[in-house]
């Protein structure tokens, strides 16, 4: 069944255009995008029409320990390592039920903030003490039920983890319920690749090496091909002791050891980035993989800033996404982001160019870096994308006089998830007035995780 939407204005693949109708085919994909001042019947009238990013990096778990994390230990010092250490003691309580509606409420948020996709980079395989289920993809399986549930379009990135550092230590004991040998890990995808097709035909299936510090070196170019023509994500040079432990080991920094012994392209997401050197910046944005940033879980870890001004000045890509989902807002992102190059160069609208402002260069690449990113045809309001889209509201008293690329800044830099009143996921209108069509449902779930949940951690 066709279905007709009615913008009154669209950020479309050749511009701005002012009253425009957008049809999407039964299929999910755009059919077509015409100039149409006639408001018809069987519209659906919505105010300022833009492509939908794909969220890129998710644990979707954590999301239920937001809020738990911010006193300082006895020693008064905290860090992303002291913070590690209540996560790890968290989902010790986790059971299949619980991850299937923390992540179902996730996607919900994620698609009311107006993202498009999901990437989920999913670790978490194992029963308490890190004892497999018996199907050993029991909970990747809950990542798929719980999209189903939402309707959200969902990459899944099953995560390798052997290792508890580069010397190749054993898992330490919050770390445990991740952990898998290559053979092991992969029978785990076979399981994961069959439970995805249970979805609609937008999902798509990568591979995730945790990290450097997790995986084996030996062991990289095996998930490379496991992926096939999946992407890969990675985390990579994150923090300052990671980057210490990887130079100490194998002699160099983790960037440097990655250009120099992988052949880095435009399947891979190499997540966070935040502790690079100029020349490392330089290089790899130049390979083409796309940089997940996550500006506000950066933020509340303290993991550094990432060098967005010089990554884009060599024609990096960039995509967003919400990691620990202690906040899940495309907006707050997108802002996170650009004051923290402001911040760290006394400057102004430090991403803009000279043809774009800040608010609709941020948006573009996002959306271009998410769609790479989730191996997604979205990002674009084109004939023959997902129509991955989302809707302000365009009698928002923020909007007031506002037009073309100031509708972005004001979206970005004034609004918020308030604005956005429909988002649909390959044609699946799954947002309407603000709120998702199962999010009664999906609460109540929620909430009864939550009240079986301990609160302290």
């Amino acid at each position: 069944m066709l279905m007709k939407i009615h913008a009154k204005s669209a950020l479309t693949s050749e511009g701005w255009k002012e009253n425009v109708t957008l049809t999407v085919g039964a299929d999910g994909r755009i059919t077509d995008v015409s100039a149409d001042d006639e408001l018809r019947p069987d519209h659906h009238r919505v105010g300022h029409l833009l492509p939908a990013p794909a969220n890129v990096h998710s644990h979707a778990f954590q999301r239920a320990m937001a809020g738990l994390t911010e006193q300082r230990g006895p020693d008064q010092s905290d860090s992303f390592w002291t913070w590690r250490r209540l996560m790890f003691r968290f989902l010790d309580q986790l059971t299949p039920d619980h991850v299937e509606a923390i992540t179902a409420f996730v996607q919900m948020e994620m698609l009311e903030a107006g993202f498009g996709a999901s990437v989920e980079f999913h670790y978490v395989h194992h029963q308490l003490g890190g004892i497999p289920y018996a199907n050993l993809a029991e909970l990747s399986e809950r990542i798929v039920s719980a999209a189903q549930t939402s309707g959200i379009g969902l990459t899944l990135l099953p995560v390798h983890y052997q290792y508890g550092g580069c010397d190749k230590r054993s898992l330490g004991a919050g770390q445990v319920r991740f952990g898998n040998d290559l053979e092991q890990f992969s029978r785990l995808y076979e399981n994961v690749a069959k439970a995805v097709t249970r979805l609609c035909d937008d999902a798509a299936l990568g591979v995730a090496p945790h990290s450097l510090r997790a995986v084996a070196v030996e062991d990289i170019p095996a998930l490379i091909d496991l992926a096939g023509a999946g992407p890969v994500h990675l985390h990579l040079a994150e923090q300052v002791a990671e980057v210490e432990e990887v130079k100490a080991a194998w002699g160099k920094r983790p960037v440097e050891w990655l250009l120099d012994n992988v052949n880095v392209d435009r399947r891979w997401c190499l997540i966070h980035c935040t502790q690079m050197l100029p020349h490392e910046t330089e290089g790899l944005a130049k390979s083409g993989a796309v940089a997940g940033l996550c500006p506000i879980t950066e933020s509340s870890l303290g993991d550094g800033l990432f060098d967005g001004v010089n990554w884009l000045g060599h024609g990096g890509a960039i995509a967003v996404g919400s990691d620990s989902n202690i906040r899940i807002s495309l907006s707050e992102e997108l802002r996170t982001l650009d004051y923290s190059q402001r911040l760290r160069d006394h400057s102004r609208a430090a991403l803009a160019t000279d043809k774009k402002s800040t608010g609709r260069r941020l948006l573009d690449e996002v959306n271009s870096g998410g769609a790479q990113a989730a191996n997604r045809k979205s990002g674009r309001i084109e004939v023959g994308q997902w129509a991955d889209l989302f809707a302000l509201d365009a009698d928002h008293i923020d909007f007031i006089n506002r037009n073309g690329d100031t509708i972005l800044d004001s979206y970005v830099f004034a609004g918020d998830d308030r604005m956005v009143t429909d988002v649909w996921s390959a044609g699946r209108h799954l947002v309407q007035s603000g709120s998702h069509i199962r999010r009664t449902e999906i609460t109540d779930a929620y909430r009864r995780v939550m009240n079986e949940l301990k609160t302290q951690l």
